[in-house]
């Protein structure tokens, strides 16, 4: 391992800020032990949900209706106590693993709806911070390019890109970023810091009124810890991985005050270096109980990397490549910062709840990508800098309260949100990241489009009511209402040479207004069978938002299907079950939505767009078992079937129904090991099934589209003669960890990933490309699976 002149900078810094400032676990899946913490009860920022699943209520007692999940950050907040304090009253109490996930029966609208604790969440051993969210049943997050890019999620037959249709939420503030440089709902989760993760409530489906924008198949709220115990952490590990981690609160005045910060820099195995060079920090300020408080957040994150983008088989099979670890373009790469200011304030107001958070947001992003190769720009390459320049305001409000009304109680949630967000946003073709100049672009007779600077303003507001009925001791309904309205303006600064129609292309213009209200109506129905047993049935309407720019730009072009606000319509039936005394709780769901328009991929120019009408139907089934005091099990598997409304040709020459990178199922199973004497550690198996690259088999049709007229399937240039359905393989993966904690707070831990080294991808995708010097060629792309990985971590608790 070499250290850098920053890392030796950083090293000493956490060195000599060790007294003073605090560690909390190992990053990215290598945590120290956990260190002693309160029971959940008495933890910060618990939501109901977690409140909830560790209180024995009764029958009677149990039908609440959880405080929206939005705004679960708000529902609770830390005593006034320090780390130390809670160090010190959680070495009393013995700690379960996850007993949060065994007691919600009576606390949820649907079987799809949890609590992921904290100790699970840092018990995971994720490679990466993304993969912490994997604790949530169902979910799969992987990459397809660099550390510093947007994760790629899969979700209930979904490929979510890189957030569309899963919408993430950490400490109220959402994350999920429409009409972006490269994706939909484009959700950057690098700089979330899994050691102060202090719980994760997730939904899943259109069922929740209090839910908006890209939350149709599922959201996420990541709530932080008020307090964390004072320590600091050291990681080192293979392929040059550096990890230093300092955090600690303390008490000032009648609040705590929380720091933390970390570096981190890796190469991983590619032939160029990754040198990924991560900062990350966090301010927080918090104050007041469960009753009254409220909290104020300051983050800032930087990120710089290089990438290996997806690669065609064809290059490696024909020597272009030395290795599944060398790349055609490299200088592929990014950088990424961002900075917050949020706020948090929860009180009771006469007989109700009120709950209150506003957020500020600056991302500051650039991606330079080379999806195509040679296929746009034989003579400099396909590079484009994908580049934004993002400013978000928001806040949401709520107020819960109960009336009875002719003997049957009633709660009520009645809530707004508003949110703006100021993007300049550009896309220009690149080499080496210099933009080429204009004799450059002349030169290649490039297509206007792969040139855009836009000045994007949008606009969102919702208002929403749910009434929670308890018609019976066993029987309740939760009926919501939302409505949402979105304005968008964008202002296309290269407009006339969009509108010019150089070298033969249809003109065409981003700018102009758009705008859409939906209403969206929400039905549940449960009914306790028995104590421990409870069914589900749910019906409602949601939605994700379009690119402005393809909005505008499909209008200017007088094609139709590309709404400002894209709706869905979900189903599902669904039990919870508790088995043995709660040491087992059973989820099972059936589940189908129906989506208005399918979000696409263009790897072109590497920007979605609004794509044809989808179903998706499928199922899912999640256990967790409490063996003993100190271990859990936990399986979840989910199986799917996504299809096109209508055929679809998606660009290489094949059309069909299938929905390209649609998984048929994901699963996971995990162990976790806590408090077994000094001893903790965790045991996981990822798995992402096979999944359809192509929507169908080859149609001269579409040859003839994507092509070019003269062509067919019989001489259609495609890889490997690849002109049936074409599936992506899918992976299995185990990692672990394992700690040991010593006397005087030092501890010990080794994460291990990808430990049976499969030589699988995370990624693969089909398109059309040219390497240099060649013809363009449709067939397979794929971004590895990072080879066996190890990453010891020395921790130290004050």
């Amino acid at each position: 391992m070499k250290w850098t002149p920053v890392s030796r900078a950083v090293r000493a810094a956490l060195l000599l800020a060790c007294g003073t400032t605090v560690a909390a676990l190992a990053q990215d899946g290598s945590p120290s032990v956990t260190p002693p913490v309160a029971p959940r009860a008495a933890a910060s920022s618990a939501s109901p949900l977690v409140l909830a699943a560790t209180a024995q209520t009764s029958p009677q007692a149990a039908g609440t209706t959880a405080v929206p999940a939005s705004k679960r950050t708000a529902s609770a907040s830390t005593s006034n106590q320090s780390g130390a304090g809670n160090q010190e009253q959680g070495s009393l109490a013995e700690v379960t693993v996850t007993a949060q996930r065994l007691r919600l029966i009576g606390n949820t609208t649907t079987a799809s709806q949890g609590v992921v604790t904290g100790t699970e969440a840092q018990l995971t051993p994720a490679f990466r911070p993304g993969e912490v969210l994997e604790t949530v049943p169902g979910l799969d997050v992987t990459v397809h390019s660099g550390e510093g890019k947007a994760n790629q999620y899969l979700m209930r037959g979904y490929n979510l890109d890189h957030g569309t249709d899963l919408a993430v939420f950490v400490d109220g503030m959402p994350i999920n970023e429409p009409t972006h440089a490269h994706g939909q709902g484009y959700t950057d989760i690098n700089f979330m810091i899994p050691q102060l993760v202090g719980h994760i409530d997730y939904t899943k489906g259109t069922y929740y009124a209090d839910i908006g924008d890209f939350g149709s198949v599922g959201s996420l709220h990541v709530s932080y810890l008020d307090t964390v115990p004072t320590q600091v952490a050291v990681t080192v590990g293979t392929e040059d991985f550096q990890h230093y981690f300092t955090a600690g609160s303390t008490a000032i005045g009648e609040g705590n005050l929380l720091a933390a910060l970390e570096f981190q820099h890796y190469d991983g195995p590619t032939t160029v270096p990754g040198d990924q060079q991560k900062y990350n920090g966090v301010l927080r300020w918090s104050t007041g109980d469960a009753d009254k408080g409220y909290s104020l957040t300051a983050m800032a994150y930087n990120d710089t990397w290089n990438s290996q983008t997806d690669v065609p088989y064809q290059a490696l099979y024909d020597g272009e490549l030395s290795s599944r670890w060398d790349q055609l373009d490299k200088t592929d790469g990014g950088y990424a910062h961002r900075s917050s200011l949020s706020w948090e304030y929860h009180d009771h107001l006469g007989d109700g709840t009120f709950l209150a958070n506003a957020y500020i947001i600056s991302n500051h992003l650039t991606l330079w990508n080379d999806f195509t190769h040679f296929l746009v720009d034989p003579i400099n390459g396909d590079q484009e800098a994908q580049h934004e320049d993002r400013t978000t305001v928001g806040g949401d409000t709520s107020y819960a309260w109960s009336t009875p009304f002719g003997g049957i109680d009633n709660d009520w949630l009645v809530g707004l949100h508003s949110r703006t967000d100021y993007n300049e946003i550009s896309r220009l073709p690149s080499e080496d990241r210099v933009p080429l100049t204009a004799a450059q672009l002349a030169a290649a007779d490039y297509d206007p489009y792969f040139e855009e600077d836009d000045q994007v303003r949008l606009n969102a507001v919702a208002a929403y009511v749910q009434a929670t009925t308890h018609w019976t001791d066993q029987f309740r309904s939760v009926l919501g209402f939302r409505e949402d309205y979105q304005h968008g303006r964008d202002v296309d600064e290269l407009a006339q040479l969009h509108e010019e129609g150089l070298y033969g292309y249809t003109p065409y213009t981003n700018g102009g207004t758009a705008s859409r209200a939906l209403a969206e109506p929400k039905a549940n129905l449960i009914y306790r069978v028995a104590p421990d047993s409870e069914v589900y049935g749910s019906w409602g309407i949601g939605y994700h938002s379009d690119d402005l720019r393809g909005v505008n730009q499909a209008k200017s072009l007088g094609e139709p299907g590309a709404p400002l606000i894209a709706s869905q319509t979900g189903e599902e039936v669904g039990l919870r079950q508790d088995l043995l005394e709660h040491k087992i709780a059973l989820t099972a769901a059936l589940f189908s939505l129906s989506a208005q328009s399918e979000i696409t991929y263009n790897p072109d120019v590497g920007q979605d767009s609004a794509g044809p009408a989808s179903v998706r139907r499928g199922y899912e089934i999640n256990v967790t078992y409490q063996a003993e005091r100190w271990l859990e099990f936990y399986a979840s598997y989910s199986g799917d079937h996504a299809r096109y409304k209508t055929p679809y040709d998606d660009g290489s020459g094949h059309e069909g129904e299938y929905l390209p990178n649609a998984p048929i199922g994901t699963g996971e199973f995990s162990m976790y090991v806590n408090n077994l004497g000094p001893w903790s550690g965790s045991l996981e198996y990822r798995y992402l099934g096979r999944f359809p690259v192509t929507s169908g088999p080859c149609t001269n049709d579409a040859v003839a589209t994507d092509f070019g007229p003269g062509y067919t399937c019989a001489n259609a240039p495609m890889y490997n003669n690849s002109k049936g359905l074409v599936w992506g393989a899918g992976y299995g993966e185990w990692n672990g960890d394992v700690n040991y904690a010593f006397a005087h707070g030092w501890s010990l831990g080794l994460g291990l990933y990808n430990i049976l080294n499969s030589h699988a991808n995370s990624m693969e995708y089909y398109y059309i490309y040219a390497l240099k010097g060649q013809a363009p060629e449709a067939g397979e792309t794929f971004h590895f699976l990072e080879p066996f990985n190890a990453r010891l971590t020395v921790s130290k608790i004050f």
